[in-house]
């Protein structure tokens, strides 16, 4: 209002405001003032007139309460946004557990000095979707294929720790896996005599680096401690690092699979100790796996076919030509 006041004593009230009512330029004024222009802008109604947020003919928004701008949104709270961010953690979590990696915790010391007991392995769930098979060297996390845990004692985990488990933050108690070390997989021969060593296709293993300081190869008992045995096509031969103390393949020749682990009930293989800190490390394969001869039980049915082929072929003509022999000589 005080803006108006000063044009009309300017003598400018007459040219300014002709043909509209006064009340008109109280909101530029209002206006101008309010987004902080000058004095001398203020003064001049052809300006305020033009400015945005206002109701002139050069106006570029909507004005606010006031003729001010727009207020821009509020922040959302935190605690309100709080549970979405729990939410989308949980279903990453439970994907990264489904289809990724998954948290173990060793039970037992069947696996000796490799994993001790209360040790946290991460196993890889990735690749087998990829179709990825176990390979011989490997230590492998598989559910129980007929009742190895048969008369182990269980846990009863409370509500949290059932939670945590199945979004995959902590290992099941619940869950009936085991974990061992493959030996041998489909199409191998793999044999114990007496102390060892441990034999897969006719090659000596040289276990010194992941077996159980003072435990021998094999294990001279009557219960599956001797045996020698055929893979199946589809299924593992597994065996503990500490032998003689593993209720493994060998001491499962009786049930439905022969000791066997079907491929299909194998979860994944434990790539890394990742808990305690001071034991973490990676779980690689050994080297004796890597020596060469390993995959002989194929290269020797390969050898032996053209051979049987060429026996084949030459019985036939050595039958052949006696007759023509026997022909001649009757003659």
């Amino acid at each position: 209002m005080g803006d108006v006041a000063v044009g009309a004593r300017s003598g400018h009230d007459g040219e300014e405001h002709r043909g509209r009512p006064v009340e008109s330029a109280v909101p530029a004024a209002d206006s101008a003032v309010t987004s902080g222009n000058d004095s001398g802008a203020a003064e001049d109604g052809r300006v305020t007139g033009d400015e945005p947020g206002t109701d002139g003919p050069g106006d570029q928004g909507p004005a606010g309460p006031g003729g001010s701008s727009p207020q821009p949104k509020k922040p959302r709270s935190f605690w309100k946004e709080l549970p979405i961010l729990i939410g989308i953690a949980l279903v990453l979590a439970l994907l990264i557990k489904t289809f990724l990696v998954q948290a173990f915790s060793i039970p037992s010391d069947s696996m000796q000095n490799t994993l001790q007991q209360g040790d946290r392995v991460l196993v890889d769930k990735l690749t087998p979707w990829f179709g990825s098979e176990p390979e011989r060297g490997e230590v492998v996390v598989f559910h129980d294929p007929d009742d190895w845990l048969a008369g182990e004692p269980t846990t009863n985990p409370n509500a949290v720790q059932t939670f945590l488990s199945w979004i995959g933050l902590m290992p099941s108690p619940s869950e009936k896996d085991l974990i061992k070390r493959v030996i041998g997989v489909g199409g191998d021969t793999v044999s114990c005599k007496g102390t060892g060593p441990l034999m897969v296709n006719g090659k000596a293993l040289d276990e010194t680096s992941y077996i159980y300081p003072g435990n021998t190869p094999c294990s001279v008992d009557d219960q599956g401690g001797q045996f020698t045995v055929k893979v199946p096509e589809g299924s593992i031969w597994v065996m503990g690092d500490h032998r003689q103390n593993s209720r493994d393949s060998r001491y499962n020749q009786s049930d439905e699979h022969k000791g066997m682990v079907p491929v299909n009930e194998v979860v994944g293989r434990a790539i890394v100790k990742a808990w305690p800190i001071n034991r973490w490390g990676t779980l690689p394969v050994p080297d004796t796996f890597d020596q060469s001869g390993l995959n002989n039980q194929a290269s020797a049915d390969l050898t032996v076919a053209p051979q049987g082929l060429a026996f084949a072929g030459v019985v036939p003509v050595a039958l052949w030509r006696r007759r023509r022999i026997a022909a001649a000589e009757t003659r």
